[in-house]
């Protein structure tokens, strides 16, 4: 027999590792995950301001850019030092958004999140690069919270304006707010007057001085058997279209 059986410092059968045991059993750890995403907050204007708005949510940015990143950092550690029992709920992360978002978040764990101001990629075939697609979309729905959890877009070019609407409005686990849930809610008037963005487009309204925006809650469950009603594969491939086959009832 092999004596390194005997060794426990490196029999795992004998002694199975559990990865996520200390974290499971560390509550400290556990109860402070991001619950709000601003996804691509760029300089910080929007995840500072959720954070006295939504006191009891944690608010996290994530930027793509490092530089950008490193600066929003560097803010928010200014503003705890300046305001020692403000902005402890706020955090940047630099990550790219439309490629990793599941690796970070629980299924469900999301109550909102935020697209202020994406690129437009105006050319055709640019616009797979979109951070507002059917596919991830579908990734948004799995990370947002069931009834509650709410997505949120906003830009200042008609076009990609009229690309949300068009691929929220048809997605099945989407459904837009009524004007007036979106006036009640203050975060839709933080994304409109907070962003950077959205200063410069009120200050020199590059595409013009109108924003326009919408904002989509995440469907729950309507039965007892854990699935939305009436969502299928149909909801997101045509047939033939991966292999996929209508199947006849």
């Amino acid at each position: 027999e092999n004596d390194d059986d005997d060794d426990d410092n490196t029999n795992t059968k004998k002694h199975v590792i559990d990865y996520f045991a200390s974290s499971q059993n560390n509550a400290s750890i556990m109860s402070v995950r991001p619950t709000v995403l601003d996804v691509g907050c760029g300089f910080g204007g929007l995840t500072m301001a959720l954070s006295p708005a939504l006191p009891d949510q944690t608010i996290l940015g994530l930027e793509i850019r490092a530089k950008v990143t490193e600066y929003v950092r560097l803010r928010i550690v200014a503003q705890r030092k300046e305001n020692p029992t403000q902005f402890r709920n706020c955090s940047v992360m630099r990550t790219n958004a439309m490629k990793y978002l599941p690796n970070f978040f629980a299924k469900g764990s999301l109550t909102k999140i935020f697209f202020c101001f994406p690129d437009p990629h105006f050319k055709k075939k640019n616009w797979p690069r979109r951070i507002v697609s059917e596919r991830l979309l579908t990734e948004y729905c799995y990370l947002l919270q069931p009834d509650t959890g709410r997505l949120y877009c906003i830009t200042d070019v008609k076009d990609l304006h009229d690309w949300h609407v068009s691929k929220c409005d048809n997605h099945p686990l989407l459904e837009e707010l009524t004007p007036k849930e979106m006036e009640d809610d203050p975060c839709v008037h933080l994304m409109k007057t907070e962003t950077e963005e959205g200063k410069k487009v009120k200050r020199e309204g590059k595409f013009g001085h109108v924003m326009y925006y919408k904002v989509y809650r995440r469907r729950g469950v309507v039965d007892g058997s854990g699935e939305v009603s009436g969502v299928g594969v149909e909801n997101f491939f045509e047939e033939g279209q991966f292999g996929v086959e209508a199947i006849k009832k």
